[in-house]
């Protein structure tokens, strides 16, 4: 399927008032993940949102070798610039759970960036497929430390640590409690807020959060 029937497929899509249907794009992906993905992801003009949204998907559906899947997740990196095509990009990438230690480390490759969607892939990424026993102590070290200057940057951390209380409610509060938590004001507050919004979490520890956030952040 060559980039000219790719955006005729795309038109052809049903649409809701939001745009097209999510779902009818993931089939989408799936079928070019399978058949000639280099069409699309050598030669995108991403001349629209919908062909940044499936790019994403397609990279997360690839049943390639490692490297490849890495080579196009980086290469597709500087192009993200929205939170939709950002969480879709992370959230699908099916090679963090066959390949966890080596897109770790990829990953480490972003954690001192300045950028704004760089520190979100990092922080989505983690969230979507490393909050687990083996890596939690270590996505809580990095998350601590991201730059999170601009608002998406904060809210990609503020929700990864949002659900590291839902999961490890004992260890996310205790983190939160620490003075070795150095998240920013804006930061931390985007965090408890995130926290008290979570159908995870149950009322007494949303009672716990309450009071944290009338003392503020611990630095």
């Amino acid at each position: 399927m060559n980039l000219a029937d790719i955006k005729t497929h795309l038109a052809a899509l049903p649409r809701t008032k939001f745009g097209i249907a999510i779902p009818q794009l993931r089939k989408l992906a799936v079928k070019i993940a399978r058949e000639d993905y280099q069409e699309l992801l050598e030669r995108n003009d991403f001349s629209s949102f919908e062909l940044k949204l499936l790019h994403a998907f397609v990279i997360g559906y690839l049943k390639t070798e490692l490297a490849t899947s890495l080579r196009y997740f980086k290469e597709f990196i500087p192009r993200v610039d929205d939170w939709a095509v950002n969480d879709s990009l992370c959230q699908n990438f099916r090679a963090a759970r066959r390949h966890q230690a080596e897109v770790w480390d990829f990953l480490m490759g972003y954690k001192n960036s300045t950028q704004e969607f760089e520190s979100r892939v990092v922080s989505v990424t983690l969230l979507s497929h490393y909050l687990n026993d083996e890596y939690l102590e270590r996505v809580i070290e990095v998350l601590d430390r991201l730059n999170t200057e601009r608002y998406y940057a904060q809210m990609g951390v503020a929700w990864t640590l949002a659900t590291v209380v839902g999961k490890y409610p004992e260890r996310g509060l205790e983190y939160l409690k620490s003075p070795g938590c150095h998240l920013d004001e804006q930061t931390y507050r985007r965090t408890l807020q995130k926290i008290r919004e979570s159908y995870r979490v149950d009322d007494k520890l949303k009672a716990e959060i309450r009071l944290l956030k009338e003392r503020g952040a611990p630095n």
